[in-house]
């Protein structure tokens, strides 16, 4: 079963403002919240796909993909274009958790322990971007492409803790493992509260004692690695796509940066790609077109034989639908539009000039204005249909 409207997820409009997603996020999340519902994984999994689509949608740049390309635009092999495509109800709440606290009466005023798991502070790794150039045969039949990114990975000495050891950690004195420090100021209205990131552990609630002499307490190292990428059909020219997790990884284990794939289309020697259908100029000879043949054309899984009709007049378009480039939706395939061109001959010779002349004056070597004219308009008519 295919994921869901990101649209319908939130119950939005397609036109709905930033504030209003936010909000509708909220409520959806107000909703299905797992301290809310215990044990209830239907209620889990809708929490985290208004967390995928508010991920989504709350991005302009990710928002305009979706838009224009549906989940194909915002998806990578991992699945989603959430980039917490399988992360835990944990992760959400490092990533998202501090939307609740703008609305005030939620994150630990009520629901279990939720201010304590979204209260300290996650790193994130930064995103990546590459560009993959594609052939027209791989945009329509789609493709599994291996790259070499050097990027930060997590550090296998300390498996990214930044520490040596499990003893290499102590509690943070100054926020006791919270990661965020409360303050109380007197005014004249009376005491005022306010919480901010511990300065000491920035947020972390921990201080490293015994840093890993690998990677010097970071939990990342800079090296390379072969990604897999799975390009599917029907891709565009600039479209990118987003593979969940791939970018460089996070200090300390936080969430790992996404890679975001621009797509390069590489120009077929023959066919021009126009959406998601292709054309093929045909140059055909005066004795061809005249009296009928049968020629090769290419195509994208090969060649193909059409038949040319007697009398097949310049600038008409032949279609072989379902010839085309696949619908990135999966709305069908576009069509092959040949168009046809005839050769006029430049250099003859005296015998080939002499039987050219002879038909000047026949009149089937006229040329009817009206048919030609009529013609015209079926060939725009028959090209738009």
């Amino acid at each position: 079963m295919g994921k869901r409207d990101y649209y319908e997820v939130l119950e939005v409009s397609k036109n709905a403002s930033a504030d209003e997603i936010k909000k509708a996020y909220r409520k959806q999340a107000l909703k299905y919240h797992p301290d809310k519902n215990p044990g209830d994984k239907q209620a889990e999994e809708k929490f985290k796909e208004a967390a995928e689509a508010y991920e989504v949608l709350r991005d302009p740049q990710k928002r305009q993909r979706y838009d224009q390309f549906g989940h194909a635009g915002v998806s990578g092999p991992a699945g989603g274009g959430f980039s917490g495509a399988g992360m835990t109800i944990e992760d959400i709440f490092n990533q998202f958790g501090d939307i609740f606290g703008d609305f005030g009466g939620f994150g630990g005023f009520g629901f279990g322990n939720s201010r304590s798991r979204s209260s300290r502070r996650v790193n994130k790794g930064s995103n990546l971007r590459v560009k993959v150039t594609l052939t027209l045969e791989e945009i329509a039949k789609g493709v599994e492409k291996k790259i070499k990114v050097n990027k930060y990975v997590t550090c296998t000495a300390c498996q990214g803790t930044g520490a040596r050891g499990s003893s290499g950690f102590s509690t943070c004195d100054t926020c006791h493992g919270s990661g965020h420090v409360t303050r109380i100021t007197h005014t004249l209205l009376g005491q005022m509260q306010t919480s901010s990131t511990c300065p000491a552990c920035n947020g972390e609630g921990k201080i490293i004692k015994d840093r890993c002499t690998t990677c010097h307490g970071e939990g990342i190292v800079k090296d390379q690695e072969i990604i897999k990428i799975n390009i599917p059909a029907g891709v565009a020219e600039g479209m990118q796509l987003n593979v969940s997790g791939k970018g460089n990884a996070a200090r300390r284990g936080g969430i790992n940066g996404d890679l975001i794939v621009l797509v390069e289309e590489q120009k077929h020697p023959e066919l021009i790609r126009d959406g998601n259908d292709l054309l093929y100029h045909l140059y055909l000879s005066f004795p061809d077109a005249a009296v009928g043949s049968t020629t090769e054309i290419p195509t994208i899984e090969g060649k193909a034989k059409i038949r040319i009709e007697p009398g097949t007049q310049p600038g008409k378009i032949l279609r072989l639908r379902g010839k085309g480039i696949p619908d990135i939706n999966g709305y069908g395939k576009g069509d092959l539009l040949v168009s046809i061109n005839i050769w006029v001959p430049v250099n003859l010779t005296k015998e080939e000039q002499k039987l050219i002349e002879k038909f000047q004056d026949s009149p089937n070597f006229k040329p009817d204005l009206r048919k030609i004219e009529k013609g015209f308009f079926e060939r725009i008519r028959n090209y738009f249909e």
